[in-house]
């Protein structure tokens, strides 16, 4: 069988390259190409030159130079003895995933671009795409941690057995079709065991440090958006200060508010309609439930009644138990057993049945 591996750069996509070539597998490694000449690079290219800024942002997706990890990539190729390709994404990545970002943060939404570029770019446009450059493969493979298992006609996705760096949160919005055309050859691994792989066949990414986010630095490179005053109000519309735009701050933030308080200050709600940030003390901040909208089911055919399950809100965080409730126009709604921290608009809220992802969709409302 035919295999593309997407490769990084880094160590776990590296070693799933590795695993697929010793269990026979035809392996084709490819990068993707994701800065362009569009206005948002150009912008964050100029901030680092006008500036004499170091730049930070190599252990992130969105760098305006990925030249070391594509040499990286490249040398690995090289040593497993496989093609290397780079697959440029970059027209397709801004408008899917930059500008997505974008109107959600203006939108006072704090969106996910790691689970936006996931369904829409890494496991659609790129793959498209190296079969349009003549690239030959029958699956797409990847370094997550996470598992695909096949049971009763259906596709399903699960965590992957290392708990801390789970990443099938990530993974939620894959479609069945996506599913059944992809491998994930990590999910029965631990990070260190794949470490220890690396440096047993002397990959020289074997230590090297993993990619941290979206973008490391100033979101507000990327959204370019003009200081504007705004106050930064209680629950009842107190001033209790201001601000030069909601969009420098995150639902649950507590540090950096810049507000004098006798116990710390959450955000609670970023109002675009008046550039307004809402703050409120710990017991007034915690949320009960949500509404998630662009709902995706992928271990289910649908939801008709309220079902027990656990629910992860963020990427760092447990899953939770609650109870999701289809509602007639779509959306689910999910009430946690125990009251939570602020819950963000724009996330996602993905659904468990213990290891297996039942679904998830967009944070539209927090209740």
């Amino acid at each position: 069988m035919r295999v593309l591996v997407g490769m990084s750069g880094g160590v776990d996509s590296s070693v799933a390259a590795l695993l697929l070539k010793q269990k026979g597998y035809d392996v084709t490694g490819a990068i993707m190409s994701l800065w362009g000449d569009g206005p948002v690079f150009q912008n964050l290219k100029d901030k680092i030159r006008n500036n004499n800024q170091k730049d930070t942002t190599h252990c992130a997706c969105l760098t305006p130079d990925k030249t070391k990890e594509i040499e990286h990539a490249q040398k690995v190729a090289e040593k497993l003895g496989i093609d290397f390709h780079i697959i440029d994404c970059s027209k397709e990545y801004e408008k899917s995933v930059i500008n997505y970002f974008k109107e959600e943060y203006m939108q006072g939404r704090t969106p996910n671009p790691c689970v936006h570029c996931n369904r829409f770019i890494k496991f659609n446009v790129f793959p498209l795409l190296a079969k349009q450059h003549g690239i030959e493969f029958d699956k797409f493979a990847t370094g997550h941690y996470a598992k695909i298992v096949h049971e009763n006609g259906r596709y399903l996705l699960k965590k992957g057995i290392n708990t801390k760096k789970d990443q099938s949160y990530f993974l939620y919005g894959l479609t069945q079709e996506q599913l059944g055309k992809t491998i994930m050859p990590l999910g029965e691994y631990t990070k260190e065991q794949i470490r220890e792989i690396a440096r047993k066949y002397n990959l020289e990414v074997a230590d090297k440090p993993d990619s941290q986010d979206f973008y490391n630095g100033d979101y507000n490179d990327i959204l370019c958006a003009e200081p504007k005053q705004g106050n930064i109000v209680n629950k009842q519309g107190k001033v209790l200060g201001t601000h030069q735009g909601f969009w420098n701050f995150t639902i649950g933030q507590r540090k950096g508010i810049g507000v004098a308080a006798a116990a710390p200050l959450y955000v609670i709600e970023l109002r675009k309609e008046t550039n307004e940030v809402v703050v409120a003390y710990k017991e007034e901040a915690l949320n009960k439930g949500l509404i998630a909208s662009n709902i995706i089911l992928s271990a289910i055919d649908s939801l008709e009644k309220p079902l027990n399950c656990s629910v992860k809100i963020r990427s760092a965080q447990e899953p939770k138990d609650a109870v999701i409730n289809p509602l007639k126009d779509g959306r689910i709604e999910v009430i946690f057993s125990e009251l939570q921290n602020p819950i963000a608009k724009g996330q996602s809220a993905v659904f468990y049945d213990g290891d297996t992802v039942l679904g998830g969709g967009i944070i539209d409302e927090v209740l």
